[in-house]
């Protein structure tokens, strides 16, 4: 399996944006898939989670709580996580992640084995 992620870009403040993590090589129905973000000297971080199966369970880190939503469509093989009400504090490279079988560690990034490329995502003041 293969992770492309994109849509990043530069907004203004209190804008939206979504980024798209598309797969390749199977599908990621069932896998638990999250988003992480990089800020440019910082380490990278947990943003949101989407649990497999049929319903839609997810958790978020609190600064986002609100703002973002993490969702995916199946039939396009994609999962998405709309930025809204951003933030200069957003700015970031935000990397999707997945993994076969959800996770309670879901916010460490070394429980998951897929990792796409990433996409820059800039939220000017």
């Amino acid at each position: 399996v293969q992770l492309q992620a994109s849509g990043g870009g530069l907004v203004q403040a209190g804008g939206s944006l979504r980024v798209s993590c598309a797969a390749s090589g199977r599908t990621v129905s069932t896998y638990t898939m999250a988003w992480f973000r990089q800020a440019p000297g910082k380490r990278r971080e947990f943003v949101a989670v989407l649990r497999g199966g049929s319903g839609s369970v997810s958790y978020y880190t609190d600064s986002v709580k609100g703002r973002f939503t993490i969702s995916r469509d199946r039939a396009k093989n994609v999962v998405y996580l709309q930025m809204n009400s951003l933030k200069p504090e957003d700015t970031a490279v935000y990397y999707c992640a997945a993994r076969p079988v959800f996770n309670v560690q879901y916010r460490d990034e070394s429980v998951y084995d897929l990792w796409g490329q990433g996409t820059e995502v800039t939220v000017s003041s």
